[in-house]
């Protein structure tokens, strides 16, 4: 089983900033396509960004221009920097790795979550 290991997460001002982290194995690196989720209470797990392992990046909607999504393969971290924050980003934020060796063989891993809170 793959361990992810998410940190940054805490509390900030409207505005303010906050790079999320997410350590991973370099099999991960090497082969996996990897993601940045968020749940806020009484809402679903949304995709917040998302890299392949080819360095491919997108984004949803409401975080372009605020968000930037990377990744260091040398490090084996995901970075999720996050600018010009609101409060409506307050949620729980997960790393997610995706491994697919086969078409009929998809692996999917999570982090535990990191608190992110936006004050007004």
């Amino acid at each position: 089983q793959e361990q992810l290991v998410e940190s940054g997460g805490g509390l900030v001002q409207a505005g303010g900033s906050m790079r999320l982290s997410c350590v991973a194995s370099r099999r991960v690196f090497r082969f996996g396509d990897m993601g940045w989720y968020r749940q806020a209470p009484g809402k679903q797990r949304e995709l917040v960004a998302g890299i392949t392992a080819a360095g491919r990046v997108n984004y949803a909607d409401f975080v372009k221009g605020r968000f930037t999504i990377s990744r260091d393969n040398a490090e084996t971290t995901m970075y999720l920097q996050m600018n010009s924050l609101k409060p409506e980003d307050t949620a729980v934020y997960y790393c997610n790795a995706r491994v697919a060796p086969t078409v009929e063989a998809v692996y999917d891993y999570w982090g535990q979550g990191t608190q992110v809170t936006v004050s007004s």
